[in-house]
């Protein structure tokens, strides 16, 4: 049995060492939440509260940098790759768990991200146009079934966007006839079907609620649980498809290697953020519902979306745009 040499001993338990310090001392300057979306958009607002609650507990800012791109790749493979220090996070969507099932030129492995916290989700909701002959699932289902060949035009935010998977569930639950029409984003999907270019799409609360309110929209359906801004809207899971369900959540993920000490720090501060009342009554009113997991529950949210997600997409051959 070979020895490992002494040098090697000591330099391993130096490095040990400086580790354990770097997270005692944690945090001595501003942090970075990476979101990569653009400005204004679901996960944006949610990272933006939740960094400032986080910012108020650990001392130091916590700065957004927006990298938008690549359905969230440009963002992650920037935290992915960056120094596991505890200072460069990510604020990561179902972009994280889904890009890997449809995308052949990965710039990272899902590993090299770790889950570290939940911060809220924007419940994803379906709707139509107006004139749509439908005010809740069944009659849509019904009246989408009896299209036959011309089918219903769906809008979503390109392959493997949050509209693209309802639209995939609801193949699966027996629409078979719905023409996916991708678009660039959420806002230009939404904006299709207020216009009458498309019949429906999904897309999240805090989007789409303003234009149900001032009747451009039909509310069909809540694809996540009860919306606190809206609990007129039913659920899918009331409406008898419990398997019709995704939301627009927005959660903390680290570059692997990151001390543990400060991964537990991190989730402990965004769960006191979460469950503050500045946060919810800064993001309850337009339809975002807070989720303040446990680090053990949000790894195991990551497993459960991963394998069910990837079963879907595998089903459906979603391959990127």
């Amino acid at each position: 049995m070979h020895r490992i040499p002494a040098r090697l001993v000591a330099i391993a338990a130096l490095a040990a060492v400086a580790l354990v310090a770097r997270a005692a001392d944690w945090p001595d300057h501003p942090v970075k939440w990476i979101v990569p979306f653009a400005p204004g958009g679901a996960n944006d607002l949610i990272g933006r509260a939740g960094a400032e609650g986080v910012g108020k507990r650990i001392g130091q800012p916590v700065i957004i940098e927006n990298k938008p791109g690549a359905g969230a790749a440009i963002g992650a493979e920037y935290v992915a790759k960056a120094k596991p220090d505890g200072y460069t996070w990510l604020v990561g969507a179902a972009g994280v768990v889904t890009n890997s099932m449809v995308r052949k030129d990965m710039p990272y492995q899902d590993s090299d991200l770790v889950p570290v916290g939940m911060i809220a989700v924007a419940p994803s909701v379906i709707v139509v146009h107006p004139s749509v002959p439908a005010n809740n699932l069944k009659e849509f289902i019904a009246w989408a079934k009896s299209r036959g060949d011309k089918g219903v035009n769906w809008s979503t935010a390109g392959t493997a966007s949050t509209p693209h998977f309802v639209a995939e569930m609801l193949k699966e639950a027996g629409v078979s006839n719905i023409n996916i029409i991708p678009y660039k984003s959420g806002s230009e999907g939404v904006t299709a079907v207020i216009s009458g270019n498309v019949d429906a799409t999904s897309e999240a609360s805090i989007v789409v609620l303003p234009q149900i309110k001032a009747g451009k929209l039909k509310a069909i359906a809540t694809t996540y649980d009860k919306i606190s801004a809206a609990p007129e809207i039913p659920t899918t899971k009331e409406a008898g498809y419990p398997n019709i369900r995704i939301g627009h959540w927005a959660g903390v993920f680290a570059p692997k290697g990151t001390p543990q000490p400060i991964l537990d720090r991190m989730n402990a501060d965004i769960i006191a953020a979460v469950k503050s009342q500045e946060f919810h009554d800064k993001l309850v009113p337009s339809g975002i519902e807070p989720a303040p997991l446990t680090l053990p529950q949000y790894v195991e949210f990551i497993k459960n979306e991963r394998e069910r997600l990837g079963a879907i997409a595998k089903r459906a051959k979603m391959q990127a745009d």
